[in-house]
């Protein structure tokens, strides 16, 4: 009785498979283009590598750090430190913005109460909360933590917020009527309804954290990858500040892979794109 289902079912997977190949393969030759064409523009003379650097001086200088250190220290450690305080502030900014914004979706009081607040912070510029942490928390990682937990925060806590407000009421409506309490309602309907729109946002915010430490080590530090990106600025070193780039562009994508596999996991019930388009 299930062979036609697994008749169907055959073709889909291989055309997934067959669709993720050549999106792997599309990816790779747009990668080998760009480089390629960056590389020969600069040994023909069409790009200047005093601001745009090279290929080939990029990765030896990313081998020149990894074998003799960086100016400033091991290149594990300057990718530590930014990742220890990227990873602290997205924690702690998503666990914070999640919770405001439930606890503000829910209530309408605390929502009329706070928001004027929240918009008067969220308007105040980044760089400029980056110089008042520096002084008031000093050099170490505290600040960076800081400036990352509000870049996070307003992002998650509005993502947060929204997905409260568009819960189905119809649904929250028959949960009272079957007698649940409001933190049933809450934690059996609300959160699982938002919780497409949090995950949503924690792909986005993980980036922002990264761009606070970074920017608070510009401002001030002593170690970190935004050190080393100004160190190699002040030296007028355009391989060494696109090789710290790279560095950190392979260290968000491997937390979007981890989110990625986290948003699978969580939302199991919700059908695969691919599967949708066909």
């Amino acid at each position: 009785m299930n062979k036609p289902a697994d008749i169907r079912a055959e073709p889909m997977a291989v055309r997934v498979r067959r669709r993720a190949r050549l999106v792997l393969v599309l990816r790779l030759a747009v990668l080998i283009a760009l480089i390629a064409g960056w590389e020969f523009g600069v040994r023909f003379g069409m790009i200047d590598p005093f601001f745009f650097g090279q290929p080939s001086g990029i990765v030896l200088k990313l081998i020149d750090w990894i074998q003799n250190d960086t100016s400033i220290g091991p290149l594990w450690r300057q990718v530590w430190v930014t990742i220890y305080e990227a990873g602290a502030g997205f924690l702690i900014g998503a666990v914070l913005g999640v919770l405001c914004g439930i606890a503000l979706g829910r209530n309408h009081l605390l929502s009329d109460v706070f928001s004027i607040y929240i918009k008067v912070a969220n308007s105040i510029p980044r760089v400029v909360l980056g110089s008042i942490f520096i002084v008031a928390l000093g050099l170490g990682a505290a600040s960076k933590i800081a400036l990352a937990v509000v870049m996070v925060f307003f992002v998650v806590f509005a993502n947060a917020f929204q997905g409260v407000r568009e819960a189905d009421k119809n649904l929250i409506a028959n949960a009272r009527i079957l007698g649940a309490s409001p933190w049933q309602v809450t934690t059996s309907v609300v959160i699982p309804s938002a919780l497409s729109w949090i995950l949503a946002s924690l792909h986005v915010s993980f980036g922002f954290a990264l761009v606070g430490a970074i920017v608070g080590e510009f401002l001030g530090a002593r170690e970190g990858m935004g050190l080393l990106i100004a160190t190699a600025q002040g030296s007028f070193d355009s391989n060494g500040v696109f090789a710290a780039m790279i560095v950190i562009a392979v260290v968000a994508l491997v937390a979007e892979g981890l989110l990625t596999a986290l948003e699978k996991r969580l939302l199991t019930w919700r059908p695969e794109a691919s599967a949708l388009n066909d």
